[in-house]
């Protein structure tokens, strides 16, 4: 790709004269924080967006790719993150979909289910493929992603953050997947934030910044450090520096809470645990195990089945969303689109958006538009939210200045129980690194911290206690996260592992299951 820009019609340039060189039979890193342009990059070569200048050799040769099929004809096939699977179909019937083997004008179900199971065998990545998509674990999803894309005979494979949602083993069973397929002549580009990842899996890294690509480096030449000093722009701590906790009596105690979705699925099965003041305790887990759930009924966003839910003392359960907060919990939620914030309205309404009824903000039935300036432009001060006034509408924002917009509101009105759901999810390394200082922050000022990701890395250097969620259960509960390993975790996470119920509070008693 030579001197691709990519100029939206708001005056936006995603890409500015990028130059990238993937070379056949190699595995190509491509890193940088979000809004860097690497993705506007990947779906230019997939077809799905149209450079404004520039030009793409393929084999040598110049190639115009206005399409996807285009780019799928050309050899070129891309995993998105966010999986482009249907849920009632099975395997099989999603690897041929769009392309289905026929017999006497009828779907050959059962070519299907021998070219997926050869596929499948030939490079590495285990499939049963009649079963149903929704039934099978996430790094499954994954797999059949990947099956469907070689079905189609994409030599070159475009992986979009692929570990996203992945345990340690099942990240481990992809690089495994993707050397299989370099060592049969594919291409593989790799993007990803996981700069632990990228060195490990990739033969050559290129990093963007700004919309342009500021180095491309040999792995073996680089570090973790270095990427993200090229990334940022900046020297960043990558590890969290966080002091011994020094924890107060329970803010937070749930017990035998239980949730039946609307659709019947039992999401919650009996979870108990506590959260004291001045800790931060973890929940890790694949998503989809009963986390979301959890962290909708103790916001007043989902009411529970049965059980009980307990702030300093006094019943929470099935409360509304403002009396929740009204006794003091701050919520960060894991979809801040949907739930965060007001992509419509102003910073400044963003910011008091919890708070506009009561004073110094309500004069009666109207706004005092001084007060709501004035705590707008100190709250963009401290949180340092780029933007030119507080007044641009937070849908301008980059995915990590629309955090702190979130960050801002809720910390600001000072929680006893901060509930931080996948904090960083979407932001770039300087955000994150500022989001994990803040949540140590309210840790150490006495707030008792409930972190919910589905980033190990993450939850396990944060937490001071980590429980782990498993099909609706807490499974495990380990007192002291740093003698743990993520390998270790992971096989709690994937329900190989559990502690037995009796022993989840001083930590588990190994029960092996099988996979």
């Amino acid at each position: 790709m030579r001197g691709i820009t990519k100029v939206y019609p708001n005056g936006v340039v995603a890409n500015d004269r990028v130059t990238l060189t993937v070379e056949a039979g190699e595995v190509h890193g491509l890193v940088g924080e979000n809004g860097a342009g690497k993705t506007t990059l990947m779906k230019i070569l997939y077809g799905m967006e149209q450079p404004t200048a520039g030009r793409i050799h393929l084999r040598g040769k110049p190639v115009a790719i206005r399409t996807p099929h285009v780019a799928i004809g050309l050899g070129i096939g891309m995993v998105h993150q966010n999986f482009m699977l249907v849920p009632e179909f099975t395997v099989a019937d999603n690897v041929v979909l769009g392309y289905e083997p026929a017999r006497r004008g009828f779907v050959d179900r059962a070519r299907a289910v021998e070219v997926t199971r050869d596929l499948s065998r030939r490079y590495g990545l285990a499939v049963e493929p009649l079963a149903r998509v929704d039934t099978v674990p996430v790094g499954v999803r994954q797999r059949v992603e990947i099956l469907k894309t070689l079905y189609r005979g994409a030599e070159i494979l475009i992986l979009d953050e692929p570990t996203a949602v992945l345990t340690p083993q099942e990240t481990a069973d992809l690089f495994r997947a993707i050397r299989t397929l370099v060592d049969q002549g594919k291409t593989v580009i790799f993007i990803t934030h996981k700069l632990r990842e990228v060195l490990a899996v990739a033969d050559r890294i290129t990093v963007m910044r700004d919309g342009r690509v500021v180095g491309a480096v040999p792995a073996r030449d680089a570090t973790e450090e270095t990427l993200a000093q090229m990334m940022v722009g900046r020297k960043v701590v990558l590890t969290v520096d966080r002091p011994p906790a020094r924890p107060g009596p329970p803010i937070l105690q749930v017990r035998d809470l239980t949730c039946v979705t609307e659709a019947g699925h039992r999401a919650l099965r009996g979870v108990s645990f506590d959260v004291r003041a001045g800790e931060i305790f973890g929940i890790a887990g694949v998503e989809g195990n009963g986390q979301t759930e959890l962290v909708e009924i103790l916001t007043g966003l989902r009411p529970a089945t049965s059980g009980q839910v307990l702030l300093n003392g006094a019943p929470l359960s099935n409360r509304s969303p403002r009396e929740v907060r009204r006794r003091g919990t701050g919520h960060i939620p894991e979809d801040r689109l949907r739930n965060g914030v007001a992509l419509e309205a102003s910073i400044a309404d963003n910011l008091i958006v919890d708070r506009y009824f009561a004073p110094p903000y309500a004069r009666g039935p109207l706004l005092d538009q001084g007060v709501v300036r004035r705590t707008a432009e100190e709250l963009i001060a401290t949180f340092d939210i780029r933007a030119p006034d507080d007044q641009v509408p937070v849908g301008a924002l980059s995915g990590g200045n629309m955090q702190k917009v979130v960050l801002a509101r809720e910390l600001s009105s000072r929680p006893r129980l901060l509930v931080a759901a996948q904090p960083t999810r979407g932001i770039d390394i300087g955000a994150t690194e500022f989001v994990h200082r803040l949540l140590v922050r309210q840790r150490d000022a006495g707030t008792a911290v409930l972190l919910v990701s589905a980033d190990l890395t993450e939850v396990m250097a944060l937490s001071d206690r980590l429980a782990v969620m498993h099909a609706g259960e807490i499974v495990a509960v380990f007192d002291d996260p740093r003698v743990l390993t993520e390998d270790e975790v992971g096989l709690y996470m994937v329900g190989v592992k559990r502690a037995r119920p009796a022993d989840r509070a001083s930590g588990p008693v190994p029960q092996e299951r099988q996979p």
